[in-house]
């Protein structure tokens, strides 16, 4: 087998363990909107993440890219369980939005420190630059396509444009598209706990042509949301 198809398979193991992770900021959360018992909707949630993990788009095996469609998956499987309990795909959007601001309160100081220092540092630019030259080459159909776009020294730092979205695809394939816009909302999180001052004006998932991130280091965060997510982001700033 190549290793597009063994790679997930392989890494299993720590994709289930950082599902882990995040299920023991989940429980909090979702007591609040389920009335099910909540160890069992995250068994149930648990093992539609591990079924999804074959099936995910291999991305070259990359960081931050790979990450990214495993979270994506992560959010599928939480998608299924709770529509299959009645929940729309607004409603988890706002499960999951939940989940990442516990999950990320979570974190130590030191540590959101560091991961956000590194999200400026030379090595990592310096990747992201380079992922996108191969990006473009297309040798992954089901894999992200991005620009690196150079920062004006001035609004921002640096700045990635998404031509094409792994986590969009995949949903897409899994008969789920709807979902997609109600990812995009956690980035704020991400964002404000990890200093990113990232601003962003569209996403593929909302229909527009491109994803257009700047990342100011410090600064503060202007994110577009969907409409239904805006009271949710406004309740938890």
């Amino acid at each position: 087998m190549s290793e597009p198809i063994t790679y997930y398979v392989k890494h299993r193991r720590r994709f289930l363990w950082e599902f882990d992770l995040v299920a023991k900021s989940a429980r909090s959360v979702l007591g609040r909107y389920f009335d099910e018992d909540v160890v069992a909707l995250l068994t149930e949630t648990r093992r539609e993440f591990e079924g999804l993990i074959p099936r995910l788009p291999y991305v070259g095996g990359t960081q931050p890219f790979t990450e990214f469609v495993v979270f994506t998956a992560m959010f599928l499987a939480m998608y299924r369980v709770s529509k299959a309990h009645g929940k729309t795909a607004e409603q988890t959007g706002e499960i999951m939005y939940e989940i990442g601001r516990v999950f990320l309160r979570s974190y130590p100081t030191v540590l959101k420190l560091l991961f956000g220092r590194m999200n400026f540092s030379r090595r990592y630019l310096d990747r992201i630059r380079k992922g996108a030259i191969e990006s473009r080459k297309r040798e992954h159909p089901d894999g992200y396509v991005l620009n690196f776009v150079e920062g004006d020294g001035r609004t921002f730092d640096y700045g990635v444009d998404y031509i094409e979205c792994a986590s969009c695809k995949f949903l897409a394939k899994q008969g789920a598209p709807e979902l997609a816009p109600y990812l995009c909302p956690v980035d704020i999180l991400y964002s404000e706990a990890l200093g990113w001052g990232l601003t962003r004006t569209m996403t593929l998932a909302e229909g527009a042509d491109k994803c257009d991130f700047r990342f100011k280091r410090g600064g503060p965060t202007k994110i577009a949301v969907p409409a239904a997510m805006q009271s949710v982001v406004d309740r938890n700033k």
